[in-house]
């Protein structure tokens, strides 16, 4: 009789174990995330950082699984926000630049030559135009959470140094597939070919393409440099924030306490992920020069040469972006 009450006792207990580890099991939610590089560069660091932050801070109740290398679509970075958009991908870190083709503002940080330094960048992001990106974005069905940093883009290519707008003159320089990319780099005479990531080595390898363009921590993680890419300006012409953002579909079925902590991950990632950036940026220009790249840094007249060569582009472009968000991004990088 003993005998047959432990059995039952155990049995019960082992029954009540099971019925928990299903019903945990049950509230575990994963998210797919996308990014583009993957995390031996500071982009793929955001996006596992968010990932480890919000694992740890719901003890696993909610996992971000991060997808690099543009995967959930197909190397296509261009996609991406529009698979956000529709639900095939959760959430994303993804760059102003690649989803500029859906949201229009966010051309507003490849305008070429109007941030002129991180302090810019910051005051725009953190005042009323980043504001305005972010609500332009919430219209579109995606929730943006925070902000992140890919860096200014700097100039690389394989046959010359170039100091002024004249040294681009049919250079084919590769270039994401964003319409203001292709007018500036024709504004200044070159050939601009539009080509993803995953393409891009390759056609630099190949000598397909004779130049590009990419923050020096691509530049230097990837180690472009050995693709024939001996000489480097650095120029600062545009910038590239990162944005933490999810599909709102996705948003709106967690509840308040899991939206609380997937936002403030996110501010946590981002502020983390900015300044490593650009903690690193002289140490990654002094380690691109020891491989023996040729660097050059314009001097202010070399400087004004390309912000005149492409005025032209800059206004052309304010209607597409909208004179009032530029206008307020004009008022924020002038306050700060």
């Amino acid at each position: 009789m003993t005998t047959t009450r432990h059995v039952t006792r155990l049995a019960t207990v082992l029954t009540g174990a099971a019925v928990l580890s299903f019903s945990l099991a049950a509230q575990a939610r994963e998210l797919s995330v996308s990014t583009v590089l993957p995390d031996a560069f500071p982009w793929g660091q955001a996006a596992e950082k968010w990932a480890d932050l919000v694992e740890e801070r719901t003890d696993g109740e909610l996992t971000l699984r991060v997808y690099p290398n543009s995967q959930l679509v197909s190397g296509d970075q261009t996609r991406e926000f529009s698979a956000m958009r529709s639900g095939l991908i959760d959430a994303a870190v993804g760059s102003t630049i690649n989803w500029s083709p859906q949201v229009p503002e966010l051309n507003l940080f490849s305008l070429p030559f109007f941030m002129p330094d991180e302090a810019a960048v910051d005051a725009v992001t953190g005042g009323q135009a980043g504001e305005m990106v972010f609500e332009a974005i919430e219209s579109r069905d995606v929730i943006p959470l925070a902000w992140g940093e890919n860096g200014f883009r700097q100039l690389s290519n394989s046959q010359g140094p170039i100091d002024e707008p004249t040294d681009l003159e049919g250079l084919k320089i590769r270039v994401v597939g964003s319409p203001l990319f292709q007018d500036t780099f024709d504004a200044l005479g070159a050939d601009p070919t539009q080509m993803s990531w995953a393409d891009a080595k390759p056609a630099l390898t190949s000598g397909a393409v004779d130049g590009q363009e990419n923050p020096l921590s691509v530049f230097d993680v990837a180690r472009i440099d050995q693709v024939g890419q001996e000489h480097l300006t650095l120029w600062n012409y545009m910038n590239d924030p990162l944005i933490f953002a999810v599909n709102r579909q996705v948003w709106e079925s967690l509840d308040e306490a899991q939206q609380t902590i997937l936002r403030e991950t996110a501010i946590e990632a981002g502020e983390w992920e900015i300044a490593m950036t650009r903690e690193q940026e002289s140490e990654r220009l002094a380690a691109i020069q020891e491989r023996g790249v040729e660097v050059t840094e314009l001097s202010d007249d070399q400087l004004q040469a390309f912000v005149e060569a492409t005025r032209n582009v800059h206004d052309d472009w304010i209607a597409q972006i909208g004179e009032s968000l530029v206008e307020a991004a004009q008022a924020d990088i002038e306050s700060r």
